[in-house]
């Protein structure tokens, strides 16, 4: 949407920011307040249960957001959705990855905390969810839509495509038409505090915490044999499925490289991989997704020809699909693609990656 767009369209509209302390939402105040409006800022704190152990720099995201709000006559209130995070969230991502699937953790706290349990606590007194995604929405037809950012490196709509239909009607996201370097051009115009500050890395609360780490706390180790998938040779152990994907390169500990990890016996605790530097066991054309959502209320089809995604990246993949019933699809792709893993959302848009229609995880043969 365009600003004048955006003018028309918030007009008579209470509006709330998740504001996270970081540039990117601080700019969504700053362009919102550009239009006239002084919306309520909130900070949702999901941290950690023990503070002096996982450090996420909570203090200083709120410090900065305190900043940012005031700049503008905000108010800013903290939201504690910490026992939601931690019994929603790590709930799904460690029985996705005791199940040997891969998950993301980040696109499930979009849909359960952001827009679902902030909506309960505060955001059902709000029309509009202000967030500094950077993502588009539009009306087609009658309808809203998520579209792609034109920044095709930091588009996120990959991480927003599981909202339910409800939440993305209240979805706003006020940088989504700008690309990086013009939201840095901002911040630095309208001298906010957190102006030159570096965007966040990995899971949205762990910071510099090793992902390894936060699922060996709750899972534990379980050693089994890494098998070579073309001469079923052992050829050394892991200390748990759950820390390796389909794809992985590094971090086997294996010698004479480079190994792949091509497939996981969750019922053995068996971990597969494969020799050399592009071993076609590690590539596929076709594969099925299941328990698909559609972003868009009222479309619940997909077109036979569709782009898609099944990581954070700023490449989209051609594919056919055709339905197998019952929210599930099978993706034909063009060409092959690498680590195709169980557990992973396949994220599908038009045919020229603009419309997202929404994910479906990848599941078993």
């Amino acid at each position: 949407m365009s600003a004048v767009t955006y003018g028309e369209y918030l007009e008579g509209k209470r509006i709330a920011v998740l504001l996270s302390g970081g540039v990117d939402s601080s700019v969504v105040v700053s362009e919102l307040a550009g239009l006239g409006y002084h919306p309520d800022c909130f900070y949702i704190r999901i941290g950690p249960e023990e503070k002096e152990e996982w450090d996420c720099n909570s203090e200083e995201d709120v410090e900065m957001a305190t900043a940012v709000a005031a700049k503008y006559g905000c108010k800013l209130q903290v939201v504690d959705c910490h026992k939601e995070y931690w019994s929603q969230v790590t709930r799904y991502t460690m029985e996705k990855v005791k199940a040997g699937l891969t998950p993301n953790p980040d696109v499930m706290c979009n849909r359960l905390i952001k827009f679902g349990a902030f909506d309960e606590k505060a955001g059902h007194d709000y029309d509009l969810i202000a967030t500094g995604h950077y993502a588009c929405t539009e009306w087609i037809d009658g309808r809203k839509w998520l579209t792609t950012s034109p920044d095709p490196v930091k588009d996120q709509t990959d991480f927003l495509a599981q909202l339910f239909p409800w939440q993305l009607r209240k979805a706003l996201f006020p940088i989504g038409h700008l690309q990086k370097h013009e939201v840095r051009a901002i911040a630095e115009r309208e001298h906010l505090v957190n102006a030159r500050r570096k965007d966040s890395q990995g899971i949205c609360f762990l910071g510099n915490i090793d992902y390894n780490e936060y699922v060996r706390r709750y899972l534990g180790e379980q050693t089994g044999d890494i098998i070579e998938v073309e001469t079923g040779r052992k050829i050394g152990q892991h200390r748990g499925l759950w820390f390796h994907t389909i794809g992985q390169r590094k971090g086997l500990g294996l010698g004479g490289g480079p190994w792949f990890v091509v497939r996981k016996d969750v019922e053995h605790n068996i971990l597969y991989v494969s020799h050399g530097y592009d071993p076609q066991d590690a590539y596929k054309s076709d594969f099925p997704i299941h328990a698909f959502d559609f972003l868009t209320e009222g479309v619940s089809t997909l077109p036979e020809k569709v782009t898609f995604k099944i990581r954070h990246t700023p490449d989209y993949h051609k594919a056919t699909i055709s339905s197998l019933g019952d929210g599930r699809f099978m993706v034909h792709s063009d060409d092959p693609i690498h680590g195709v893993a169980p557990g992973q959302f396949c994220v599908v848009y038009d045919a020229a990656h603009h419309k997202c229609y929404g994910s479906g995880e990848i599941c078993w043969q």
